[in-house]
C-alpha cells in the first residue's frame, strides 16, 4: 500500500510539472497563431485579450504521464485518441470559433467510437436487488449520452478564471477517493494523473488569468472526467453508480441543464451564449470573481463529499472506511503532497513572474512586461 501510495504521488508529480512547464509554451503558441479571447461584450468577465489553448498543457501531462505509469493498453489506446480527436477540434474552435452544430456532432462520433472501440459500455444495473438489463444498444446510447452531456458541462460552466479546471479538479479528487474505496488501483493512478494535470495548469488561470483553456482545455476535461467516471464508478453496476457521477459533477451539470431549458423558452438556440450562468447570477449579486469562484469550489466539494457517502452501501461501510488507517493514509497523502506542491510552485510561479517575463515568442504589442 505504502509503496502504491509513493507510485501515485509519483504519477501526480510528473503530470503537474509537465502541464505546468508546457503552459507558457502554449500561451506563446496561442499568441503566435492568433488563439486569443477578445472581451467584446458584457458576457466576458475579464478586461483584455487573453491568450486561449491552455488546454493543450493539460492534454500534454495527462497523455505523456498516463503512457509513462500505466502502459497502452487497448482501453487507453482508443481514450488518447478520442482525447487527441476532441483537442484538435478545442483548438480550431479557439481559433475559428467552429458552429455549434458541427462541434456537437463531432462530440458524438468521438464519443460512440470511444464507448464502442473501448468496449466502455454498461449493459445493466442493479436496483433493490433486481437486474435491469440495458443491452449494448441502450447501453452505448447512455454512455454516449453521458460523455457528449459532461463534455458541454464543463464547457458551458467555463466562465470565470480558474472555475471549470478547479471544479475539475475537484471531480478527480472525488472518483480518486472512490476508487480507492473500491480497491480499483487503475483508476486511482488516471485520477491522480488528470488532477496533477489540473493542478499544474491552475497557478496561471487563477484571476487575474493570463491564459484560458479554452474549449480545448473544457472539452478534453469534460470529456476524461466522463471516461473516468464510467470505467471508476459506474460499473459498479447499481443505481447509486448512476447516482454517484451524477452528485460529483452535479453544479455543471445543473448549470447547463437550466441553459439549455433557459435558452429554449426564449426561443433561442440552446448552444447560444449568455449571461445568465450560475457565475453571471453572483457576478451580479456583487461578488467578485475570487469570491464567486470559491462559492463554487466549496459547492462542488460539498457535492464531491456526498457522491463520496452515496458510494458507500450502508453506514457500517462508511464508519469502516472512515476508520481504516491505510486507506486513510492513501487518500490524506495524495491531498497533502498535492496542497504542497501546489502551494509551493504557485508561490514561486507569482515570484519570478512578478519581477519579470521576457515575453519571448509574442508579438510586440502583446508582450506583457510582468504577470501579475
Amino acid at each position: 500500500m505504502n509503496f502504491y501510495v509513493i507510485y501515485c504521488v509519483a504519477a501526480l508529480l510528473v503530470a503537474f510539472m509537465i502541464s505546468f512547464t508546457v503552459t507558457p509554451l502554449a500561451r506563446i503558441f496561442a499568441y503566435s497563431i492568433g488563439a486569443l479571447d477578445v472581451p467584446k461584450d458584457e458576457r466576458r468577465m475579464h478586461k483584455k485579450t487573453t491568450p486561449l489553448l491552455g488546454g493543450l498543457a493539460i492534454f500534454a501531462g495527462f497523455v505523456v504521464t498516463s503512457v509513462l505509469f500505466c502502459g497502452m493498453s487497448r482501453e487507453l489506446q482508443v481514450t488518447l485518441c478520442g482525447a487527441m480527436l476532441i483537442v484538435i477540434t478545442g483548438v480550431i474552435d479557439d481559433r475559428f470559433n467552429m458552429p455549434a452544430v458541427l462541434k456537437f456532432a463531432i462530440q458524438i462520433a468521438v464519443a460512440t467510437g470511444t464507448v464502442l472501440l473501448g468496449d466502455i459500455v454498461i449493459e445493466d444495473i442493479t436496483i433493490f436487488g433486481k437486474l435491469i438489463v440495458f443491452g449494448p444498444v441502450w447501453g452505448t446510447v447512455i454512455c454516449v449520452f453521458w460523455i457528449v452531456a459532461l463534455i458541454n458541462a464543463i464547457n458551458l460552466i467555463d466562465g470565470l478564471d480558474g472555475l471549470a479546471c478547479g471544479i475539475s479538479a475537484i471531480g478527480a479528487f472525488t472518483i480518486l477517493i472512490i476508487s480507492i474505496i473500491y480497491s480499483n488501483t487503475y483508476m486511482v493512478t488516471f485520477a491522480c494523473i488528470l488532477l496533477g494535470a489540473c493542478a499544474g495548469f491552475l497557478p496561471y488561470n487563477f484571476n487575474p488569468a493570463k491564459i484560458f483553456m479554452g474549449d480545448t482545455g473544457a472539452m478534453f476535461l469534460g470529456y476524461i472526467l466522463a471516461i473516468l467516471s464510467i470505467q471508476g464508478v459506474m460499473k459498479m453496476q447499481s443505481l447509486l453508480a448512476f447516482l454517484t457521477p451524477i452528485a460529483v459533477f452535479g453544479l455543471p451539470i445543473i448549470d447547463t441543464a437550466f441553459a439549455f431549458i433557459r435558452r429554449i423558452l426564449h426561443g433561442r438556440s440552446p448552444f447560444s451564449a449568455d449571461r445568465g450562468h450560475l457565475h453571471h447570477r453572483l457576478i451580479d449579486m456583487g461578488f467578485t470573481q475570487k469570491q464567486t469562484v470559491c462559492i463554487m469550489y466549496i459547492i462542488s466539494g460539498m457535492l464531491g463529499m456526498s457522491a463520496i457517502i452515496f458510494s458507500l452501501r450502508n453506514l457500517d461501510a462508511t464508519l469502516e472506511v472512515f476508520t481504516n488507517r491505510r486507506l486513510m493514509f492513501c487518500a490524506c497523502g495524495i491531498l497533502v503532497c498535492t496542497v504542497v506542491i501546489f502551494a509551493v510552485s504557485y508561490a514561486v510561479f507569482k515570484n519570478s513572474h512578478a519581477r519579470r517575463h521576457s515575453g519571448l515568442g509574442l508579438p510586440k504589442e502583446e508582450k506583457p512586461t510582468e504577470w501579475e
